[in-house]
C-alpha cells in the first residue's frame, strides 16, 4: 500500500512538473482576491456591492483558464484600471501600474497572456505616433509607443515563452487597429474578443466563460 501511495505521489509531482506554466499580464478583468501577484495590485473582482455576478475565483477567466486545462499559474500580474501607456484616466501618470512597468515581473512561464489596452480605450490616453525605435521614457505616455516598447520587451525578455495578446471586444478602432498593426510588426498573436456579457463593465460569468471558450479555441491548437 505505502508503494502503490508513493508511486501515486511521484505521478502528482511528475504531471505538475510536465504542465505548462502560465502568466497573465493584465488589468481589472484578470483580477480576483488572492489570485494576483503581487497582492498589493488593486482589485475589482469580487465586488462589495451587487455590480456583477462574479462572486468566486471559480468563476474568473484566469482561473478556468488554467485549472480546466491543466496548467499550473506561474504568476497573474494583473492590476485593476492599468494602462499600457503610463497616461491613466483623467490624465493622471499611471506609470507605477502601467504594463509596461510591470512586464518584467511574470516569472518563467511557458505561457504569457497579455490582456490589455481597454482602459487605454476607456481613458482616452493619447495614441501618439508609430514608433519602433529610440523609444524614450516620455513616448511611453502614449498608446502607441508604449504598445511597441512592450512588445519589443516580451519578445527579447521571454524568448522560451509563448506569447498571446488578448483584445476586448467594444474597444475604440483607432486602439484596436494600432494594437493590431504593432503585433503584426513584432509577430504576436491577437485574439480579438467578441460577444462578452458584461455587468458595470466586466466580464459577467457568461462572459468568463466566453472569454474562456475563445481562449482555448486559439491558443490551444497553437501550443502543441
Amino acid at each position: 500500500m505505502r508503494r502503490y501511495l508513493a508511486f501515486l505521489a511521484f505521478i502528482v509531482v511528475l504531471n505538475q512538473a510536465m504542465a505548462q506554466k502560465v502568466s497573465v499580464l493584465g488589468d481589472s478583468y484578470s483580477t480576483f482576491k488572492g489570485y494576483v501577484t503581487p497582492d498589493t495590485n488593486e482589485l475589482w473582482y469580487p465586488l462589495d456591492w451587487d455590480g456583477n455576478d462574479v462572486h468566486q475565483l471559480e468563476q474568473s477567466w484566469v482561473y478556468k483558464f488554467v485549472n480546466e486545462n491543466g496548467f499550473t499559474l506561474e504568476r497573474n500580474n494583473s492590476y485593476s484600471g492599468s494602462t499600457i501607456s503610463n497616461t491613466g484616466y483623467n490624465k493622471e501618470d499611471y506609470t507605477y501600474r502601467s504594463f509596461t512597468t510591470r512586464m518584467d515581473n511574470l516569472g518563467k512561464p511557458d505561457i504569457i497572456i497579455i490582456f490589455g489596452a481597454t482602459n487605454d480605450s476607456w481613458a482616452g490616453s493619447p495614441i501618439g505616433e508609430y514608433k519602433y525605435k529610440k523609444i524614450k521614457k516620455q513616448d511611453l505616455y502614449a498608446f502607441r509607443p508604449a504598445m511597441a516598447y512592450m512588445c519589443r520587451y516580451m519578445k527579447k525578455h521571454y524568448k522560451k515563452s509563448k506569447i498571446f495578446f488578448v483584445l476586448n471586444s467594444e474597444l475604440k478602432e483607432e486602439i484596436n487597429e494600432s494594437a493590431k498593426t504593432i503585433l503584426s510588426r513584432y509577430g504576436l498573436p491577437c485574439i480579438v474578443l467578441h460577444d462578452i456579457e458584461k455587468q458595470d463593465g466586466h466580464p459577467s460569468v457568461k462572459g468568463m466563460q466566453s472569454i474562456v471558450d475563445q481562449l482555448n479555441e486559439f491558443i490551444l491548437p497553437r501550443i502543441k
